[in-house]
């Protein structure tokens, strides 16, 4: 902890003392209408250095990294009559009020915005990747998961309700194999106790989904698909709080704040968060049931009762922003702790009663940026950060119980116990206490404006101890210590060619990782009980590389074609366990590998008349994959002890396609639609005997392989009042059936699952406050997902959201 606290001092020190030769500042300002109105979401441009900015509803915009001298700023909107003034950019900031003129009604037809969009950007340069914005989402009660599982490709597999394990499905690649970063940085640093749920979408910017090949900024082993959450960098003073109700006694609250001093650049960012439900919604069907005393079955319909869970965390940010010597310069620390109760092990069969995780994690972080660092062109960036997290898991109820939440009683009266005295095996309160260390640098060469060279290395380390306090005395002298060390590094060039329409990006990465497991043991050497070490330790090194290519056809069509051959370190829990989950070590696991192939096109926007337009996007993908990292599938499902590691599984191949069509009319009216369906199997038609595998081209379990989303929305303005908005949504979701097990029989097969639901937001006239409704799953409907665990039906939520935007 020493070591790498002085690492990240140093590298502060370094960052800080490197000074930046070109002097460039900040513009920032309000859009209004003659009546004082103000003008939303006209774009602001400045054409000789290509940028652009948006102005937000209330009018404000920001423009940074504008070099010294006068600039000539273009505004434009369907809204207004097109407007020019120039600017003297001679301090770090610069503030301006502009007026303008409404449009007349026959005045424009059209607008042209040259400048592309942060969205369009990202999805134009050649990786199978789509990008989520959240301005319209964050009025309503949806969580940044209801985000990702309305988007297409992906689908959230969550182990029931709120605060239940989630883990990423992107087209036919899932769990570990999926990496969820924030701004750049691995989600997994923070602990259990802070998830994506913990983030409320009024903080996120967008959220940018990478199927499959994922570049170089974002290096990691991230072999399936990244999902990188972008948080709002504005340095606008603001306030915002977010308190919300719901079925199951689900309580969740947000508050977040930034305020930035002008004249010093100085800047401080401060969030918050809590959640609780009690998640004691119904679970009924074939895969709940209570066991009878004579061995037979009694199907149910009961309400969860061993299954509230509660969170909370604070994050603050210090530092500088848009200075000469930093375009952002922070310290930050991150607290959050959790308690969650366990209801079931893998699958629903048998309830528990008394089984408990509880967890904090602080985190101690420093953030630098600095474009154009001691020469034009180039930009550095660092970010480390030091984890203390703790966790104990609870285990200690002997008593067998029924989906009551009842004691199950014997044929002959008597209480049955567990067979190993506790809710899932021996009982346990064992203390795991985690230190970890992430390092994560990089650097940007534009050595020409086409060309580019992107640099990023990340060290990863973890120490790991654990001891369990119902072990015997004796045993609970020694500790037993479980290390991983990860080094990745990557290269890209990057290249844009043939007046824009040619972009390639050419990568290669290479990964190394270190394990060491002890386990201290008592032997007997001459007579006398002895302390000893059980030690395994391995180094496995490996590389990787690949391309992400698009070409501009027309104006309305690009083809994006990339791939790559990813590489996937074996993790932490799916190495040395995770008693919490109900995972056991697996010390030999391998890495796994995987050749990526995506193939598609984006086509559009398409004007059908002055008011609507749409878009079209479609891709192909394949991942042939060797020594895939899975759970090991057990069909006992009765089993006592529901415990089982992750395994490689050989090799596996998945083939498919995802589409989504997106249909807007005048601003007021959109329908969205997607689907991704894939073939997932498994490869290997022989053993080494020349034996035929059972299971040679069969699917795999456990995989949900169909899925379609839709989403309606229409907004009605000055509906009640004047500038009020009323918007209405409907949502449609479907997943067809799946096995749970290798073996296809009916018992382990979920239900093809129709979800729906729907709601309003109403934002009132000053916009500072807004009231939601959604109802979820409107029809109650079984909703199945990991091992065919339930997931919540019909539930009604109303969240108030308010907002300070100048102080």
């Amino acid at each position: 902890m020493k070591t790498n606290l002085t690492l990240i001092l140093f590298a502060s020190a370094i960052f800080l003392s490197g000074y930046a030769f070109s002097q460039t500042g900040k513009v920032s300002g309000t859009l209004k209408f003659n009546d004082g109105a103000p003008v939303a979401f006209a774009t602001v441009f400045i054409s000789t250095i290509k940028k652009h900015a948006l102005s937000d509803e209330r009018g404000r915009y920001e423009l940074t990294d504008i070099p010294f001298g006068s600039h000539q700023v273009n505004v434009s909107s369907i809204e207004i009559q097109k407007h020019d003034f120039s600017i003297l950019i001679d301090k770090p900031s610069v503030k301006v009020s502009t007026m303008l003129e409404r449009a007349a009604d026959s005045e424009l037809a059209e607008v042209i915005v040259e400048a592309e969009s942060h969205k369009s950007e990202i999805e134009a340069a050649g990786f199978a990747v789509n990008v989520i914005e959240t301005k319209k989402a964050s009025l309503n009660s949806f969580q940044t998961n209801d985000l990702l599982n309305k988007s297409v490709g992906v689908r959230v597999r969550q182990n029931g309700g709120l605060g239940s394990q989630v883990s990423y499905n992107l087209n036919g690649m899932s769990g570990n194999s999926v990496r969820i970063f924030i701004d750049g940085v691995a989600i997994s640093t923070y602990g259990a106790s802070f998830s994506l749920n913990s983030i409320p979408p009024a903080l996120i910017e967008r959220i940018e989904v990478y199927k499959g090949v994922i570049p170089v900024h974002l290096a990691d082993d991230a072999l399936g698909g990244a999902i990188n959450v972008i948080l709002k960098k504005g340095a606008m003073n603001n306030l915002t709080a977010s308190l919300s109700y719901g079925s199951f006694n689900t309580q969740q609250a947000n508050v977040s704040g930034s305020y930035r001093n002008s004249n010093s650049g100085f800047t401080v960012k401060a969030s918050g968060f809590y959640n609780y439900s009690d998640n004691d919604y119904e679970v009924w069907g074939k895969f709940v049931r209570n066991i009878l005393a004579n061995g037979r079955y009694e199907y149910v319909r009961a309400k969860r009762f061993n299954d509230a869970y509660r969170s909370a965390g604070a994050n603050i940010q210090a530092g500088f922003t848009n200075v000469k010597w930093a375009d952002q310069f922070y310290l930050g620390v991150n607290v959050s702790d959790d308690y969650n109760e366990i209801q079931h092990g893998t699958y629903m069969t048998i309830p528990y009663k008394g089984r408990f995780t509880e967890s904090q994690a602080k985190v101690f972080s420093v953030n630098y940026v600095k474009s154009d660092f001691l020469t034009k062109g180039l930009e550095i960036n660092f970010n480390g950060m030091i984890s203390d997290r703790k966790e104990v898991v609870n285990d200690t109820v002997r008593w067998n119980y029924n989906w009551f939440g009842e004691q199950s009683i014997g044929l002959n009266g008597d209480p049955i116990l567990r067979p190993n005295g506790a809710q899932q095996g021996a009982p346990t309160i064992n203390h795991i206490n985690r230190n970890i260390s992430t390092f994560r640098g990089g650097a940007t060469y534009d050595f020409s404006e086409k060309h580019r060279m992107v640099f990023s290395h990340m060290y990863y380390t973890i120490d790991r101890t654990q001891r369990d306090l119902m072990r015997p005395a004796r045993e609970r002298e020694f500790i037993g210590t479980r290390d991983l060390t990860k080094n990745i590094s990557a290269l890209a060039y990057e290249a844009t060619l043939f007046e824009s329409k040619f972009k390639t990006n050419l990568f290669g990465k290479y990964y190394q990782q270190q394990i060491d497991r002890m386990d201290p043991i008592l032997v007997t050497q001459n007579g006398e009980t002895v302390k000893s070490e059980d030690r395994v330790a391995s180094k496995n090194t490996t590389s990787g590389y690949g391309l992400a290519t698009s070409y501009v056809l027309n104006k309305g069509m690009t083809i994006l074609l990339s791939a790559e051959k990813a590489v996937r370190m074996p993790s932490e829990n799916e190495i040395f366990g995770s008693p919490g989950e109900n995972i056991i070590e697996n010390i030999g696991i391998r890495p796994e590998v995987s050749n990526n192939l995506n193939l598609g096109f984006r086509s559009g926007p398409y004007q059908l008349t002055s008011t609507s337009k749409f878009t079209i996007y479609a891709s192909g993908f394949l991942r042939d994959t060797k020594d895939k990292i899975v759970r090991k599938i057990n069909p006992r499902l009765n089993d006592a002890v529901q415990t089982d590691p992750f395994e490689n599984l050989g090799k596996t191949k998945s083939i498919g396609f995802e589409g989504e069509i997106n249909y807007t009319w005048n601003e007021n009216f959109s329908v969205l639609l997607n689907f991704s369906k894939f073939n997932s199997v498994f490869n290997i038609q022989y053993d080494p005997n020349g034996n035929e595998y059972n299971y040679y081209n069969q699917q795999l379990p456990n995989e949900p392989f169909f899925t379609i989303n839709s989403t309606v929305q229409y907004g009605f303005k000055n509906l009640i009042q004047d500038r009020s908005a009323l918007n209405l949504y409907y949502i449609f979701g479907f997943v067809d059936r799946f096995y749970t097990t290798w073996l296809e029989i009916e018992d382990f097969r979920t239900p093809r699952q129709f979800i729906q639901d729907i709601g309003l937001n109403y934002v009132f006239p000053s916009e500072k406050l807004v009231i939601s409704a959604d109802l979820k799953n409107i029809f109650d409907q079984q909703a199945y997902d990991n091992f065919a665990v339930q997931k919540p039906g019909r539930g009604f939520y109303l969240k108030l959201n308010y907002s300070i935007n100048k102080f």
